[in-house]
């Protein structure tokens, strides 16, 4: 059922006015977009009454259902609100927390996420000029010299 006082608060508020062009597009990132009707409506149905917070919730309880019936009983996920957030989560479940990524200098890990990985995760970004953003083996084995060697 949706927030109780839903209706009043809307009046209380009146109307909201656009300050954007709706029918501009731009694909720098996913967070130009607005959030799809049927997700907005999702959300309203979920807003309503109290729920557990921090993933003690019937909703997060559904989306493990759903992961473990896709990839298994061993597989779960961790919801998170953007890019930034599920890259560093990623890199930290395949990285021990000393661990390290090699990229290109001109990675988005590196450039656009102001190094959330070093900063959040713990983890080392080892950048490497490329000529296109590209890695190569050989571009690789600039920074990968030595490891194993501790």
């Amino acid at each position: 059922m949706p927030y109780p006082d839903h209706g009043r608060t809307a009046a209380r508020l009146g109307h909201v006015n656009r300050l954007h062009d709706s029918d501009r597009r731009d694909f720098a990132s996913d967070n130009y977009a607005g959030a799809h009707p049927e997700v907005l409506a999702a959300l309203v149905e979920a807003n309503g009454g109290h729920q557990g917070a921090y993933g003690a919730d019937d909703y997060t309880a559904r989306l493990q259902e759903v992961v473990a019936g896709h990839f298994g009983a061993q597989a779960s996920a961790w919801p998170v609100f953007n890019g930034t957030g599920a890259n560093v989560l990623s890199l930290q479940s395949v990285l021990p927390r000393w661990g390290a990524v090699i990229c290109a200098e001109t990675a988005h890990i590196h450039t656009d996420e102001n190094a959330a990985p070093e900063r959040v995760g713990g983890l080392k970004l080892l950048t490497v000029p490329t000529p296109d953003g590209k890695l190569t083996p050989e571009l690789v084995a600039r920074q990968a010299w030595g490891f194993g060697d501790e």
